[in-house]
């Protein structure tokens, strides 16, 4: 912040920075802890944060036409404030929060670390929370079993087809002999094809470069991205991104279901990997803050419902050290 702003007070500028950090491209997980430090440290600062939040959503998406995501607010505040410097510091506030408001777009788009659903994920026709599970059907013979954090939209059937979208997370479908017709499940930018058995579908990464993983537990299945085509048979996996169909790959069907039985299974996992997947499973986060930990590997077996386990088991077999915020976020060091 190069230029004062007379008509805000110390507080509230760092207020608008945080807010606009927040739904920023530059939001690392570091930050997100020091944000919560950084709102702890009086009634004041978090008040100013709660405020310049409220006007933010208030405005909506106002500023979207005028300012692009990424300019400056704080020379538009500037400039603001000497247009109007005898409006109230809240007035101000306000102003600068207009500004921001094409960027606010972006965060409901692509929420920063995960920290809430994006608006893809309100919109779907099928959606679990965190640390829920849930089975549902689809087209009147389908079987569906949710994982935690995973939206499911329905999409138009087509001749002799119906489909289905995983926006994110993890799915299993189960489907009998059906004459004439087939189930597709989109994801990212492939289709998962199959008339009669049982697959998972995983897209758990926010992000076009994240990898889809199919995995095969009965019948056939076909994965098509582009002009790409891999099948599947029981006991297969085969990954896709932006960079094509990967390897088939062999895989174990009890520990790849484990997450139905409401297991979740680690074998030499590093760290930073097992975090992820705890992430999923448990409210806030967890954010690794030592890189000589994350490399580190975790083997063990542990219920969903009690991934707080996992904590204790990294503090003691890492003598790790754990600082818990507000809000279930956890730093590891």
């Amino acid at each position: 912040m190069s230029k004062a702003h007379s008509d805000l007070d110390q507080i509230e500028r760092e207020a608008v920075t945080w807010v606009r950090k927040l739904i920023s491209k530059d939001m690392a997980p570091e930050d997100a802890a020091a944000l919560k430090l950084w709102r702890a440290r009086s009634p004041q600062h978090e008040a100013a944060f709660v405020e310049t939040k409220r006007v933010w959503s208030k405005v909506g998406a106002a500023g979207r036409a005028t300012f692009e995501p990424d300019e400056d607010f704080l020379g538009e505040l500037d400039a603001f404030g000497q247009r109007r410097r005898t409006m109230s510091r809240r007035m101000v506030l306000s102003g600068g929060a207009t500004v921001l408001a094409g960027a606010a777009v972006y965060g409901m788009l692509n929420p920063p670390l995960g920290l809430w659903p994006s608006l893809s994920e309100l919109n779907a026709d099928y959606r679990t929370a965190t640390g829920e599970q849930r089975n549902v059907t689809f087209a009147g013979d389908v079987a569906i079993s949710l994982n935690t954090q995973t939206s499911l939209a329905v999409r138009p059937a087509e001749a002799g087809v119906d489909r289905i979208e995983l926006i994110v997370g993890e799915a299993s479908f189960e489907t009998l002999a059906r004459p004439a017709r087939s189930l597709v499940v989109l994801a990212a930018n492939g289709r998962t094809i199959a008339e009669s058995g049982r697959f998972d579908v995983r897209y758990t990464a926010s992000g076009e470069h994240s990898p889809v993983s199919v995995t095969c537990f009965e019948g056939v299945v076909q994965i098509e991205r582009g002009a790409e085509v891999a099948e599947l048979r029981a006991g297969q996996r085969v990954r896709y991104d932006l960079a094509g169909l990967r390897r088939i790959a062999a895989i174990d069907l009890q520990h790849a279901s484990d997450w139905q039985r409401g297991i979740v299974e680690f074998r030499d996992t590093p760290i930073v990997e097992a975090i992820e997947e705890i992430n999923r499973y448990r409210p806030g986060r967890i954010i690794l803050m030592n890189a000589a930990l994350s490399q580190k590997q975790l083997s063990g077996r542990f219920r969903i419902d009690q991934m707080n386990q996992v904590l204790l088991q990294l503090e003691r077999a890492f003598s790790a050290k754990l600082q818990r915020l507000p809000g279930g976020i956890v730093l590891l060091s």
